[in-house]
C-alpha cells in the first residue's frame, strides 16, 4: 500500500519521527512530504494517509491545520494516521485534540502522541531563553516515545 507521510516540523523533531515512520513501512511504499516545501500534494494516488505536526506556544503548525481543513474530504476516504510531537506530557491530550478536527481524530486509525524534543542546536535565542525560563531545561534533550510510533505503524500497516 502506498502511504503519503505529510508533516511540518520546525524544529527537527517531527521531521525525525516521520522518517522511523517511514523506514517501518519501507521507503519504496511511502513517500514524505515536509509541508514546508511541498504544496498542492496530490492525495488521490495514496492508499492511507499519516499526518503529523508539533506543539509551539501551545498550538499546531497553522500548514497542518490548513492541510487538514482542505484536504477533509479526501482524508475521510482514507485510512488515516494522525501524530503530534510535544514535551508537555500533562497538556499533551489537550493538545492533541486542539489540533485536529474532531471528525479527523474520530475517523483515524491511529492517534499518537509521539513524544518530543527540545534540540538547542536549532533554536534562536529567545526560543532557548523562554525553554529555559518555561520548562527548566538547559540543553537539548529527546523524549522521542518510540513505542508510540511503534504502535502507529503497526495499526496503519493493518489497513
Amino acid at each position: 500500500m502506498k502511504t503519503a507521510v505529510i508533516y511540518r516540523s520546525h524544529h527537527g523533531t517531527t521531521e525525525k519521527v516521520a522518517t522511523m515512520i517511514q523506514q517501518a513501512l519501507g521507503s519504496e511504499n511511502c513517500m514524505l512530504f515536509n509541508l514546508k516545501t511541498s504544496k498542492n500534494i496530490d492525495l488521490s494516488s495514496f492508499d492511507r494517509i499519516i499526518i503529523g505536526g508539533s506543539i509551539h506556544a501551545g498550538n499546531i503548525q497553522n500548514k497542518i491545520k490548513e492541510f487538514c481543513r482542505n484536504n477533509q474530504d479526501i482524508l475521510l476516504e482514507k485510512p488515516l494516521g494522525l501524530f503530534l510531537s510535544c514535551m508537555e506530557e500533562d497538556k499533551a491530550q489537550e493538545q492533541f485534540d486542539n489540533a485536529y478536527p474532531e471528525l479527523l481524530r474520530k475517523h483515524a486509525q491511529s492517534c499518537k502522541l509521539t513524544g518530543g524534543e527540545f534540540n538547542f542546536d536549532r533554536m534562536n535565542f529567545i526560543e532557548k531563553m523562554l525553554i529555559r525560563k518555561i520548562s527548566g531545561v538547559n540543553e537539548s534533550i529527546s523524549r522521542i516515545n518510540e513505542n508510540s510510533v511503534k504502535e502507529l505503524v503497526s495499526e496503519m500497516a493493518g489497513c
